[in-house]
């Protein structure tokens, strides 16, 4: 079977790319090497996230979107094009038609801005559809009822929040505060109370292995090594779940407002609906220890976490374009 169909979670911390025939072919780290002249890509995905802070002058490697945008097009492109190719041969009859999920508030320029690259990539049409459609879509919740369902997809750069009736999404919001900003948190509070200076990767390592949203009864412990902010000689340091569950909640409780708006701005019978059904929590950053409980506590709403969170965008876009016609109100229309 032609794989003419292809759906991609362009997501700022990893690139997902789906077949509705094979499943997910493609989960690797949205980071492209380049030459520090910008004129020649080196290396993209696994082997150029292994090149992040340890590149000479000369390499540069970079993340080319930024809070679910596109910071750099042209790599941009060249990230797209290396993946399309890699899923359906640089030798084809015919061009493939993508469906690319966005976030829900972009902007009109930042649609035109991946629709082209898409094109420029190899693609022969580009559909764009919303990230809370398609989280919901890849956590077989059925959104084509006139019943309320409530969405959270914390990403890596964005945090989307929707209330989604009849196939479409009623209120929303989206805020660019999600895992990686979570990272950065951990880097600032590990500096300025254990004086040592660690990096995004490493804090990134921290978060997984022992972070949490809430104390746990059987407290995590690592070893972390950096910079002593003072002296500048190499450290290391054990670091304990309750640790960093300061830095990780005070991320969380921007995310948690942006929860509330949603809510408060939702009609009356949806939010019954709400209610009953619970929220659903999708995105990789659904993975904190603890998350739906932290939730649940200060919302008032039982939450639950979707079956294999991070993958479910991408799952969203594969059954999206495997199935245009019955969900053309949900999409962003390309070309």
């Amino acid at each position: 079977m032609l794989n003419n169909k292809i759906g991609i979670d362009l997501g700022t911390t990893n690139i997902l790319v789906y077949l509705p025939n094979k499943g997910i072919v493609v989960q690797e780290p949205s980071v492209v090497a380049v030459e520090s002249n910008g004129r020649k890509i080196m290396a993209i995905g696994k082997e150029a996230h292994n090149m992040l802070g340890r590149t000479p002058d000369s390499v540069t490697a970079v993340r080319p979107l930024l809070n679910g945008a596109i910071a750099n097009f042209r790599v941009t492109e060249a990230m797209l094009k290396y993946y399309i190719n890699q899923v359906v041969g640089r030798i084809r009859f015919t061009k493939p038609e993508v469906m690319i999920s966005v976030p829900a508030g972009i902007t009109s320029t930042e649609k035109r801005a991946v629709i082209d690259a898409t094109i420029n990539a190899g693609a022969r049409n580009a559909y764009l559809i919303k990230e809370p459609i398609a989280a919901a879509l890849g956590a077989d919740i059925k959104i084509s009822t006139p019943s309320g369902h409530m969405i959270i997809d914390i990403g890596g750069g964005t945090t989307e929040v929707a209330v989604i009736s009849l196939s479409d999404i009623v209120t929303s919001s989206s805020a660019r505060i999600a895992g990686n900003q979570i990272d950065q948190s951990i880097v600032s509070y590990i500096r300025k109370k254990n004086k040592l200076i660690i990096g995004k990767q490493t804090a990134e390592e921290i978060k997984i292995r022992i972070g949490s949203c809430l104390p746990l009864e059987k407290e995590l412990s690592m070893e972390v090594s950096g910079s002593n902010s003072i002296t500048g000689l190499p450290e290391s340091q054990i670091l304990k779940t309750n640790d960093i569950i300061d830095p990780i909640k005070s991320v969380l409780n921007d995310i948690i407002s942006t929860i509330k708006n949603v809510l408060q701005k939702t009609p009356p019978e949806l939010a019954s609906d709400i209610m009953d059904k619970g929220i659903v929590i999708t995105g990789g950053s659904a993975h904190l220890r603890e998350i739906e409980k932290l939730l649940t506590k200060i919302i008032g709403v039982p939450c639950q976490i979707a079956d294999n969170p991070e993958t479910c965008v991408v799952k969203g876009t594969g059954i999206a374009i495997g199935h245009l016609s019955e969900y053309k109100r949900s999409l962003l229309w390309g070309k």
